[in-house]
Formats: structure tokens, sequence, C-alpha cells
């Protein structure tokens, strides 16, 4: 088991950092670029024109290898259509910013293939005793919300340079050392090992090149296929929904404080904005490596208390956790004496 996660991180790894080079050229051929004067965008946090389509590189060296080695896996060719699916809307996107309702409904068409193909959440797991087993439509309902919702806000919480590759890498080792413990007893559970730590290799090959000062974006197919694939993995993980959580309460919390206050001030949830907590962190003077480096280090905390934390123990931690971040995100956001946002926008 050793060599196939450390083939699968290292291939995965190898082929996303060789191939980025070329994926900028041929953004930068295609102008899949950002150029704030001419593409402005509220969440951007950058200046001067970065090539975007990260996410083609990362799309090639997770499923470069993965439809090699389980080329006749059900699960996986849904994956990988659903995923196709989300990096060519992604590079549309890449070319010019489209309509995030169109964006959405892809997003639910990739839910409904990979659905289709049998990843559904069988039963949701008392973390007082016992087991909550549901019928086929609630599973597959649970799962698409799941699924949505994931995909959706881990991008969210990719706003400065190396922030997105480096923490969906810890979370994927994460679920991936949580596979290791079922591989051991049930084959089956092989490509969800092999898928993880795929995973994990590519955002951490993709870093280098995403790391401050970045030279390429993962534009929003990479975003989107982060997220996907993470939502992917803790379902086919044994349902691990609460490991998910853990590992990801950070952009969680970050999401839902964000749509809470949007949705109150009755502005569109979907539209993009400088609200969310990476953005308070530069008003208030953190470094993109900083911000970057903190969103890592929380990611591999909360990870270790994922893997060492009974599903019990598991509950109570996350609404620590959660409450703390939220306290912490109400500080910076309401708190703290920040520049007004349309002071920012016209500096």
């Amino acid at each position: 088991m050793l060599f196939i996660i450390l083939w699968s991180i290292t291939t995965s790894a190898i082929i996303t950092y060789m191939i980025t080079p070329h994926v900028i050229k041929i953004a930068l051929r295609f102008q899949l670029v950002d150029n704030p004067k001419i593409r402005p965008h509220p969440a951007h946090t950058h200046q001067g024109i970065i090539p975007r389509a990260g996410g083609l590189a990362i799309f090639i060296g997770i499923f470069w290898p993965l439809v090699l080695l389980f080329p006749q896996v059900k699960q996986i060719i849904g994956i990988f259509i659903a995923s196709v699916i989300l990096i060519c809307v992604g590079l549309w996107d890449d070319r010019k910013d489209r309509s995030p309702y169109i964006r959405f409904f892809t997003n639910c068409l990739a839910a409904v293939i990979v659905i289709s193909c049998g990843i559904t959440i069988p039963y949701i797991t008392n973390p007082f005793g016992g087991i909550l087993p549901l019928s086929p439509w609630q599973g597959n309902l649970l799962a698409f919300i799941w699924i949505i919702w994931t995909t959706n806000i881990i991008g969210w919480s990719g706003g400065v340079d190396g922030q997105l590759p480096g923490f969906v890498s810890i979370a994927a080792v994460t679920i991936g050392l949580l596979s290791l413990r079922y591989a051991l007893l049930d084959p089956q559970q092989l490509p969800v090992l092999v898928l993880s730590f795929l995973t994990a290799g590519a955002f951490f090959g993709f870093l280098p090149w995403n790391y401050y000062p970045q030279k390429i974006m993962p534009g929003y197919g990479g975003k989107t296929l982060a997220g996907f694939l993470l939502a992917i993995l803790s379902i086919l993980a044994f349902s691990k929904l609460g490991t998910a959580l853990l590992v990801l309460a950070m952009p969680m919390t970050d999401a839902i404080f964000m749509l809470f206050k949007r949705i109150v001030s009755r502005k569109s949830p979907v539209r993009a904005t400088r609200e969310h907590l990476h953005h308070h962190l530069l008003r208030l003077g953190w470094g993109k490596r900083k911000i970057a480096v903190f969103y890592w280090l929380i990611t591999a905390a909360f990870g270790i208390f994922a893997l060492m934390l009974n599903s019990k123990q598991k509950v109570f931690v996350t609404i620590l956790v959660m409450v703390i971040i939220v306290g912490f995100i109400f500080w910076v956001n309401l708190i703290r004496k920040l520049p007004d946002e349309k002071e920012e926008l016209s500096a």
C-alpha cells in the first residue's frame, strides 16, 4: 500500500508540474487570462495579466494515470465524464466570464452523472451510536446536495496565490489515509485510495506554479474540480461526510458566513464578492504567503483531528471549531475598522 500511495502522489505531481508550463503557453495563446483592466472582478486580489486554465493541468495529472489503472470501473468512468464537463466549462469561463447560473447548471449535471453511476450515500452514521440507513432517493438527494455544496464553496477559498492547491492537497491526503483503513480489508476501496492520492499529488504539483508570485491560476475549472473531487472522495470513503466537514471547516464556515451575510443584505449569493475571509485578512495587512500558509496549517490540524477522533468527538470538535472560526471571521469582518470596499476597489 505504501508503494501505491507514493506512486500515486509522485506520478500525478510530476505530470501536473511538467504539463503546467505548456498549459500556460496555451492560456496565453488563446487569451485564457485574467487582466484586471479588461476583466474586472470584485473577488480578485492580483495585479497584472495572469494565465488561467490551471485546471487543465490538474485534470491531466489526475486522470491520465487513473484511467489507465481503472479503465472499466463504472464509478471512475462517471467521475471522468463529469470532470471533463467541469473542465470544459471552466475553460469556457476562463476565456470570458459566464453566468453563474450556467455554471451552477453544469455543476448539477456533473453531480447527476456520478450519482447515476452509483455514487450515493447509503447511510448516515449516528455519532452517538448506530447507523441510519437511507432509501435510494434519500441517499441520492443527500449526495446531490453535498456534491453541489462542496463543488461550489471550495473555490471561494482560493483567492490568494497558493491558497487553494495547498489545502486541497492536505484534505485529499486526509481522506486518502481514511480510505487506507478500509482498503486493507476491502479491495474495492483501492480506486478510492488511488484517486485520493492522485488528487493530492496533482494539486501539490500545481502549487509551485500557483504559489506567490503565481505564474498561473487554477481558473474556474481547477477550483470546481477541487470541490467536486473532495465531495466525491468523502462519499466513497464510506460516507465520511463528518470527516470532510471537519477537514474543510475553514472554507465551509467562511462560505456559510458569507452566504448568510449576503442573503440578509438582499444580495445574490452566487455573485462574486470581496467579503471572504482572505479578503479581510489582506485588509488587515496579512501577506498572501501568510494567508496561504495559514489555511494550510489550519487544514492540516483539522485533518489530524479527523483521523484521531471518533464520530462523537468529531461532532463536538467540528461545532467548537466552527464557533471559533465564526468568531474570528466576525472579529475581522465587523469589529475591526476595515477600509470601505468601494475605497479599496478604487485605490
